[in-house]
């Protein structure tokens, strides 16, 4: 096999032992690597009792997973997943940085992990060296922290290693801060110090197993492809076509603050309340003023469009973070009525050395910072602080609440589904219209309402990773747009270094590295929709203690169907008829009845019987 090392590599927390795993040919075809394979893998374990399995408990199963085109193609991420806390279902939640290029190198395709360390521990990995080693003396640190002690502890633990090799890179590694370890659903898994893996509550499941961190240096070559000059045209192809994205290299993501808001009127403003603003302060070139590295990418990225902010004096003095990019800007500023791109940096800052997830982390200070301009939170309630809309550090001081689960935080740190049911139970109020998340994920920083921005009308109700803006279902030619997001997410290939590639370059270049024919066809219509109904049955299985019923959960958040009250498209709002009307023809398209239920003929045809058998045994299909 070629693209591949062919080892992936059994990590048992609870005997501390390691073993190596090998999958057949026909499953790497089948299912490819990243959020594909993670499918396979979770419902070949834990499928059978899947409705059973606590996401925060021992029996979960935490994977690290690379794809046949890490390393290859331009820019290059790693794939987390698992039974998710947040959906109870599983998200592909990929995240930037060199994790998976060394995991290659170290002779890995990626890392299983299973059981829950007697002690706070991390996981370490020098080539063919394997160890879990103690976490104690940095269980409780934060990102920044965190951060500097695995790359002083571990360049010094492979030099011992590897006694006069010279001078070597510092190894990569993925670790959690507070809110991971105590085991929040809006919990990230952090790389570097500013990329996170936030979507599926990972971090938490990291909390859960007592895995602070994990560490990998590989010294090998990468595996060998099928097709050297071929992948060497493609990688500059994909490399010049990433150089001619002047304005998306220039700006990041974080150029989206303004766009999103002032133009397409879909960013979220004080919890969805609002999605159109006019504020200048939110311009691209006012968070430029405070960045001190402009074009900074990750290993291959031609695109270079992080950029790195520091606040060099006032109240929030030190604080550093990446752009911040898009949903940090959002999620953390104008959903929390902030405007100041200072202020805006210091909650990004916050949330990445928290370890929280800037959109779910985010979207509960918002929903509760809405429950507070309603009267419904007091002060009292929320442990003194008044929650005004714009008060940064008000809402900074309740993000650590939540990362610590302190108080009110306690109960924030569920997300906003489990966080509005509860609140709304001591209350005795509906919370639900306040509530903004799709099957217990906090929904993108995209709004659907204006209908101008990349998200639509079922984008998030019919995805199988639910509020996920980076899996949005759609109508293709070929059927399910969110089959393109599975291909990207199992190949593996980051989203904005192949900006302007069609999926047919993704396969093409698939192609040449492993040697293995793949057409649009075969894998819209087969490959990618075996994997959308096993993400399927498992979102709908859920449990143990939320599970979601497709006639009634395949729908939008209650505050997306009012109309937007301010901008050019005030009054505007989605549309029941044609919002239904493409719902009922995305199910046919990807083999659901009409309730929403994948077709019993459609999984034989695709060789899951298993699912069936699970959904009959169930009672979910008759």
């Amino acid at each position: 096999m070629r693209g591949y090392t062919g080892k992936f590599l059994e990590v048992d927390l609870s005997n501390e032992s390691f073993k190596e795993v090998r999958f057949s040919e026909e499953v790497l075809r089948d299912y490819v690597g990243g959020r594909g394979l993670a499918a396979k893998i979770l419902w070949d374990r834990l499928g059978e009792n899947w409705e059973r399995i606590d996401p925060l408990g021992p029996e979960n199963i935490l994977l690290v997973l690379t794809g046949p085109l890490t390393g290859f193609i331009p820019g290059t991420k790693v794939c987390l997943s698992g039974k998710s806390p947040q959906s109870n279902g599983m998200v592909g939640s990929t995240i930037a940085g060199e994790f998976g290029v060394d995991l290659k190198c170290a002779g890995l395709d990626g890392l299983i992990i299973t059981g829950r360390a007697e002690r706070p521990s991390y996981i370490f990995i020098c080539d063919s060296h394997f160890e879990l080693k103690d976490a104690g003396e940095v269980w409780g640190k934060r990102g920044r922290e965190t951060a500097r002690y695995l790359v002083k502890r571990s360049m010094e633990d492979i030099k011992q290693i590897k006694p006069g090799y010279g001078e070597f890179k510092e190894p990569s590694s993925l670790y959690i801060g507070p809110a991971g370890e105590n085991k929040t659903r809006v919990a990230a898994v952090v790389s570097k110090y500013s990329h996170g893996a936030g979507y599926g509550g990972y971090g938490g499941v990291m909390g859960s197993k007592n895995l602070k961190a994990m560490v990998v240096k590989g010294f090998g070559p990468l595996p060998d492809v099928y097709d050297p000059s071929e992948v060497l045209r493609l990688y500059r192809e994909f490399s010049k076509r990433g150089f001619q994205q002047e304005h998306f290299r220039r700006w990041g993501t974080g150029g989206g603050g303004w766009r999103f808001g002032f133009e397409t009127s879909s960013e979220p403003i004080r919890n969805w309340q609002e999605e159109w603003h006019n504020v200048e302060s939110y311009k691209g070139e006012e968070f430029d003023k405070h960045w001190v590295k402009k074009y900074w990418g990750d290993f291959g990225c031609p695109m270079t469009c992080l950029k790195l902010a520091c606040i060099k004096d006032g109240p929030f003095k030190g604080a550093i973070c990446d752009n911040p990019d898009y949903e940090f800007e959002s999620y953390m500023g104008t959903n929390l009525g902030v405007f100041k791109p200072v202020e805006n940096i210091y909650l990004a800052y916050l949330g990445n050395d928290l370890g929280l997830c800037g959109i779910q982390a985010g979207g509960v200070l918002g929903f509760a910072g809405e429950l507070y301009q309603r009267g419904i939170l007091t002060k009292d309630d929320l442990d003194g602080l008044a929650l005004e809309w714009g008060d940064a550090k008000a809402f900074a001081a309740l993000a650590e609440k939540v990362a610590l689960r302190e108080g009110v935080g306690d109960i924030l740190a569920e997300g906003v589904y489990r966080a509005a049911l509860k609140i709304g139970d001591l209350k005795g109020v509906d919370l639900s219209k306040y509530a903004v998340h799709e099957k217990g994920i906090a929904i993108g920083a995209h709004g659907v309402r204006s209908g101008k921005d990349f998200a639509h009308n079922i984008s998030y109700a019919c995805s199988v990773q639910a509020g996920d803006h980076t899996s949005l279902a759609s109508i293709r030619d070929y059927g399910s747009g969110e089959a393109h997001s599975v291909l990207n997410d199992s190949m593996i290939a980051c989203n904005f270094a192949i900006f302007g590639s069609e999926d047919s370059g993704v396969i093409e270049f698939y192609s040449a590295v492993t040697g293995w024919r793949l057409t649009e066809k075969e894998w819209y219509r087969e490959k990618a929709l075996r994997i959308l109904q096993i993400q399927r049955a498992m979102l709908l299985l859920g449990g143990p203690d939320a599970s979601w019923r497709s006639e009634i959960d395949d729908e939008n958040p209650q505050r997306f169907w009012e109309p937007l009250p301010s901008g050019p498209f005030k009054g505007k709002t989605v549309d029941r008829q044609k919002f239904e009307s493409d719902r009922a023809r995305y199910y046919t398209l990807v083999g659901w009845d009409e309730k929403g239920l994948p077709k019993p003929e459609t999984l034989r045809r695709l060789g899951l019987g298993s699912v069936e058998a699970k959904f009959r045994s169930s009672g979910i299909i008759c």
